[in-house]
């Protein structure tokens, strides 16, 4: 079994759900340990334990996500071809739909508290053509704007009508 997935039901996994609510209703800066823990039913030092700290527990939730986002993003490509304009739109509507269905608009779109590459601007680049390939930053940022629009109240399918836009050649 790999280490991410929880046992269901263990404290682990409540930490993961909690972590999930928090961050996502909050955003990382205004989460508070003691409120994630209590929202588990486990004490501040079940979290330290699995996680080591609120940013690992963060780190946690976000690469997971984010891998479940990548994956369907290389799927929705693969379905239109694997490159160029058709699979760079579908994979990030794909990704913007399952950062919605998942609820982790805000943790998908606001700025890692940690430094690294972004593994949606990557999954990109493979499906650009060399000389376009910067553009994966520029479109991952625009899908990381929608999906917090979608965070601040605006309805998802208002967000992505404008990512929609943002996309669209004129």
């Amino acid at each position: 079994m790999r280490e991410w997935v929880p046992v269901p039901g263990s404290a682990k996994a409540r930490l993961i759900e909690a972590a999930i609510h928090h961050f996502e209703l909050s955003g990382y800066e205004a989460v508070n340990v003691v409120e994630v823990a209590g929202k588990a039913s486990v004490t501040t030092g079940a979290l330290y334990h699995h996680f080591g700290s609120k940013l690992g527990l963060y780190q946690t939730v976000r690469e997971e996500m984010e891998k479940r986002i990548t994956e369907r993003m290389e799927g929705a490509a693969e379905a239109v071809g694997g490159r160029g304009y058709p699979a760079v739109r579908a994979a990030l509507l794909v990704a913007f739909d399952a950062a919605v269905r998942f609820t982790v608009c805000r943790i998908l779109g606001e700025q890692s508290p940690v430094e690294r590459e972004d593994p949606v601007a990557a999954a990109l680049r493979p499906l650009l053509t060399k000389h376009k390939a910067p553009a994966a930053d520029v479109l991952a940022a625009a899908w990381r704007a929608a999906l917090l629009v979608v965070a601040s109240g605006t309805p998802a399918a208002t967000a992505r009508a404008s990512l929609v836009f943002v996309l669209d050649p004129a």
